[in-house]
């Protein structure tokens, strides 16, 4: 099995609270425009690898991974 086809294979388990902020998450946005409560979530996301966090201008933007998690 070649690891395209593995990876097409996985599935990542995601909690309502995860599924529903990753659902309404823009492409791209600055994680000063998440609550203290999503800012949690979106750090469980990050390392679930759904999310990435990306540092612009000494800005940090939270940025959805192509992978499509859902």
């Amino acid at each position: 099995m070649k690891i395209t086809e593995f990876e097409q294979v996985l599935t990542i388990a995601l909690n309502n609270e995860e599924a529903a902020l990753l659902e309404r998450a823009e492409p791209v946005q600055p994680l000063s425009s998440f609550n203290e409560r999503e800012r949690e979530v979106v750090k469980n996301l990050v390392r679930k690898s759904c999310l990435s966090k990306v540092v612009v201008d000494n800005i940090v933007m939270v940025v959805k991974n192509e992978s499509g998690h859902n």
